[in-house]
């Protein structure tokens, strides 16, 4: 099986279709009620990312790392599956290039975790993509943002966020002083039984996902 293929049916390709995808240096914010599928939106672009070459690390507020690496093996096997394709060839390459970390946000601030991935980067790891799962934006300050942000801008990084949040408006997703530091931000929510993921900033239009499988689609 040629990794072409896995990269070319990455789910992550309905996204791009919304111009609304990160260039190095930039963050993006998926917003959502609890339980949507938040994470499974994050495993998605992290995974293209390691389709790609390029090392992730994935950063969880919310889930131990045995989760976490069920969600990457879960949303894979659904890629695969859709177009019958084998990983045994990929998957050892995408755990190589993989770092999971797990904090509490009570005691560990974004600055924390910037000084950590500093430590990864000058230890020989390098790092292209970074997903930060399960963050309270609400208990987070604007300067701690502005931390991280400036980090990624400057290691020409890319970065992806969740946060919890009902809001279908850019206004009601957070205080301007913190939603700046996000190039895009797009939110997830439910009409009936269809899910549907729509652009709030940078690009346009929307995405749907799969009700199942939660893996975005063709709409």
């Amino acid at each position: 099986m040629d990794k072409k293929d896995l990269i070319a049916h990455s789910p992550v390709r309905y996204f791009d279709v919304t111009n609304a995808g990160l260039k190095d240096g930039e963050m993006g914010l998926i917003t959502a009620k609890k339980g949507l599928g938040k994470t499974s939106i994050l495993v998605q672009f992290g995974i293209d990312s390691l389709l790609n070459d390029k090392a992730l690390v994935h950063v969880s507020f919310d889930q131990q790392s045995s989760n976490v690496i069920a969600w990457y093996s879960s949303v894979l096997a659904e890629i695969a599956k859709k177009k019958s394709l084998n990983l045994d060839d990929v998957n050892e390459e995408i755990v190589r290039n993989r770092t999971i970390l797990n904090f509490n946000q009570e005691t560990f601030t974004l600055p924390k975790v910037v000084n950590t991935l500093k430590a990864m980067k000058d230890g020989g790891i390098k790092i292209s993509t970074i997903v930060v799962d399960g963050l309270d934006m609400n208990k987070a300050s604007a300067a701690d943002i502005k931390c991280f942000a400036d980090f990624i801008k400057a290691e020409k990084m890319t970065a992806w966020f969740s946060f919890t949040n009902e809001a279908a408006d850019l206004k009601g997703t957070l205080d301007a002083d913190k939603l700046e530091n996000f190039t895009t931000v797009a939110h997830l929510a439910a009409e009936g039984k269809a899910l549907s993921l729509a652009i709030l900033k940078n690009g346009e239009g929307k995405v749907n996902l799969d009700a199942k499988t939660l893996l975005m689609c063709k709409a």
